[in-house]
């Protein structure tokens, strides 16, 4: 049974709990463990929360959050129409930030990617970035998986 969502919100800080907790809502019926819950909604925080920080650079626009089962499989997209990235290869790289004078530990693609079972991005200069994030919840959705 597959089921799927659109959320469309404005980047805005108090967001970021209203996303991971519709997505952490959303997944129920895949009946996660606890820690499977919380690894999916981190993910969602540090995606979001990337799209407000880097995407928007203190503006704000729109962050678009796709959510869709398939059997105990949760895929996610986030994605926005900001700044866009210049050199993903180098985002991707733990503790690189590109606002190093602000409190950011640069680990937020780190955590995403150790969080949900796959991960990628897209991103294109002043056009946007879509992350991508699949979680496979159970032993048996984590052999399907490979």
């Amino acid at each position: 049974m597959s089921n799927q969502m659109q959320l469309k919100f404005l980047s805005r800080s108090e967001n970021e709990v209203f996303a991971r907790n519709v997505v952490a809502a959303f997944a129920l019926p895949l009946n996660p463990t606890l820690s499977e819950l919380s690894d999916v909604k981190t993910a969602v925080s540090e995606a979001v929360t990337n799209c407000i920080v880097h995407a928007y650079a203190g503006g704000e626009g729109w962050i678009v959050l796709d959510c869709e089962t398939q059997g105990r499989t949760l895929h996610i997209t986030v994605s926005d129409s900001g700044r866009g990235i210049e050199d993903v290869d180098r985002a991707l790289t733990p503790f690189y930030t590109s606002v190093p004078g602000e409190e950011r530990s640069g680990m937020g693609f780190t955590i995403m990617q150790t969080f949900m079972t796959e991960f990628s991005v897209r991103s294109e200069a002043g056009k946007g970035t879509k992350v991508d994030m699949r979680k496979c919840f159970g032993a048996e959705a984590e052999a399907d998986a490979r």
